[in-house]
């Protein structure tokens, strides 16, 4: 029962949402069938977009060089910053949801939390097709003033943020110091690429349509191929237990 209230604890927003559809399925069960439906074809979206997104991320981090996401989006990037900031968010593709680890991947890089905040809300609100159709529909002068307004509100929000949250508060990769961690490939996430297995084949290897590891590896056994596999893992599926 502990064990169960500890699960419960450690995953407080799942046990709600599992809540909420109990109590829907007893008291609303049509509502109930129509919120798992919606749920489905989210999760089914989210499976489909993720896995290229998580490939993009990689590509960026192992290509793009830090020093590079310091100058376009660090602190000291100045309106240089805020008009790439607005520019990429502006320009993206694909829902909101697959911004969060693109922009997770760009702070670790070096860029500033006001813009990461303007690349987030640029992709939710301000987007380039959304503009061009909301100026067909509601004309361009409704569209111009309120891209000009969001765009303010979205300054203005980037600016608060940053005072109130520091880069040292925003969760990162937990780093495994125990000498007895052991390697581990999680299938729930493997893509099943085979980059891993490229780039250390005496530590890795195919199993069916997933990478495994091919003997158990200590963190205290760690060398720079093994290093190289878990920075460019794309769907970052390696991990210390």
């Amino acid at each position: 029962m502990s064990l169960i209230l500890k699960k419960i604890k450690s995953n407080i927003f799942l046990s709600l949402v599992i809540l909420t559809y109990i109590i829907l399925f007893i008291f609303l069960p049509d509502k109930g069938i129509q919120s798992l439906n919606n749920s489905l074809y989210y999760i089914k979206e989210m499976l489909i977009i993720m896995p290229v997104i998580l490939l993009l991320t990689s590509l960026i981090e192992a290509w793009v060089p830090r020093k590079t996401i310091q100058n376009s989006l660090g602190e000291g990037s100045g309106i240089k910053g805020i008009l790439f900031s607005f520019l990429f968010g502006s320009f993206s593709a694909g829902p909101i949801y697959a911004a969060f680890p693109i922009c997770k991947m760009l702070i670790k890089k070096g860029a500033s939390v006001a813009n990461i905040v303007i690349i987030l809300s640029a992709w939710a609100v301000i987007k380039i097709p959304m503009l061009a159709n909301e100026a067909k529909f509601l004309g361009p002068q409704f569209m111009l003033v309120r891209w000009f307004l969001t765009s303010l509100s979205i300054a203005t929000m980037a600016i608060i943020t940053s005072k109130i949250v520091k880069k040292v508060e925003i969760p990162m990769d937990d780093i495994i110091t125990r000498d007895d961690a052991v390697l581990n490939v999680d299938k729930n996430f493997c893509v099943g690429c085979g980059l891993c297995v490229s780039v250390s084949p005496e530590n890795f290897v195919m199993k069916g349509k997933k990478a495994n590891t091919a003997k158990i590896i200590l963190i205290s056994e760690e060398n720079d191929k093994i290093k190289t596999a878990i920075e460019k893992c794309p769907a970052k599926a390696i991990k210390y237990m």
